[in-house]
């Protein structure tokens, strides 16, 4: 915690938003929990509202320090508010060993005292506990989703590959579950390569073929198709029809003008690199949104030069149109929304894994 900066700490919280009381419980456990709750249940539960409120807490100081100007965000200023934030979290921290110290059989609390050691930080600490969680309710796929992301960051990914894989098995309706497992086979090709025998064309299929189980159990999340079709770039050579469609889905499930006009940029992108330029022309051109200005910019300048470009073997491709997207199949379980938000970035960057609490 001491190492925790103002920058790193707002990162990590501005993805808690703040959740209905009543999802509380299964949002940090992977548990529903009926209204009528043991006492010791009860006791978590306003332990859990503390870490949600003090999380909030800690989103609307960070807020404010950002809004400030540069000149009031002096070095005794940062340090304030680091002491501030860190003082608010410590009371979370003790009431979560409070309530743990007189309940050492209670699985959920210390899989709700990873969740929030996580959020805030402290990995190690959240792998401890989600370990003690685990011993203690083997059978809740949630602490073996965490501790599969755990091990996909720290090693050894083949344990990450193994838990995934166990947190399916007891929540085969999960579209976190297949999400992160999906994430983390792209991520570690060589590790995926090694564990199953395959090759890296074999990976990327294994890693689609999550994607799309985790898309037909989800298929109105717009995060998820566009985690899906930003896969496609890693692929070399490129997969174009495969990812003109999975951005064509992802347009289907655009819930806002914004992230349209993102998916139309993507469009545009992958059209380009296939020769397809009258049609990223078309897909530019629909791009209004001052916030996309300097992508829309770079990608009319790599038109042009793709256009101008005697050698590019691309220019040469037929414009041909697109066969149907594949309908999925209606979802087997509520829609899990991400914590995090999409980013218009055109950049292969690899989605994060998400933690333990389905959203």
């Amino acid at each position: 915690m001491n190492e925790l900066t103002i920058g790193l700490l707002g990162a990590l919280l501005a993805t808690n938003q703040p959740q209905a009381v009543s999802n509380i419980i299964q949002q940090q456990t992977g548990v529903a929990v009926d209204i009528a709750v043991s006492p010791e249940e009860k006791e978590l539960r306003e332990v859990m509202l503390a870490d949600d409120a003090a999380q909030d807490d800690v989103n609307g100081w960070l807020r404010e320090y950002d809004s400030q100007s540069d000149t009031n965000k002096t070095a005794a200023a940062s340090a304030a508010l680091n002491a501030r934030i860190k003082a608010r979290l410590d009371r979370v921290r003790g009431a979560y060993d409070n309530f743990l110290q007189r309940h050492p059989e209670n699985a959920h609390g210390f899989l709700a005292y990873g969740s929030f050691l996580n959020d805030t930080g402290d990995e190690e600490g959240a792998h401890l506990q989600y370990e003690n969680s685990m011993q203690l309710d083997p059978k809740n796929p949630a602490v073996w989703n965490n501790l599969a992301n755990y091990y996909g960051e720290h090693s050894p990914v083949t344990k990450a590959f193994e838990y995934y894989a166990q947190a399916i098995r007891l929540k085969p309706d999960e579209p976190v579950y297949y999400q992160n497992f999906a994430t983390t086979v792209y991520l570690f090709r060589k590790d995926a390569k090694e564990f199953y025998h395959i090759d890296e064309q074999q990976v990327f299929d294994k890693a689609l073929g999550l994607y799309q189980q985790a898309m037909q159990l989800a298929p109105d999340n717009f995060v998820l198709a566009t985690d899906y079709a930003e896969s496609y770039y890693g692929i070399r050579p490129l997969r174009t029809n495969d990812a003109l469609i999975a951005w064509t889905n992802a347009m289907s499930v655009a819930h806002t003008d914004a992230e349209r006009q993102g998916v139309e940029l993507h469009l545009a992108r992958v059209k380009i690199a296939a020769g397809f330029f009258g049609q990223a022309s078309n897909h530019l051109a629909a791009v209004t949104n001052t916030a996309f200005l300097g992508l829309k910019n770079q990608l009319y300048r790599s038109l042009t030069d793709h256009e101008h470009s005697d050698t590019n073997a691309e220019a040469v491709v037929e414009d041909k149109p697109l066969k149907t997207i594949p309908q999925l199949a209606p979802a087997g379980a509520d829609d899990a929304t991400n914590v995090s938000s999409w980013s218009s970035n055109l950049l292969a960057v690899p989605p994060p894994v998400r933690g333990s609490k389905p959203q």
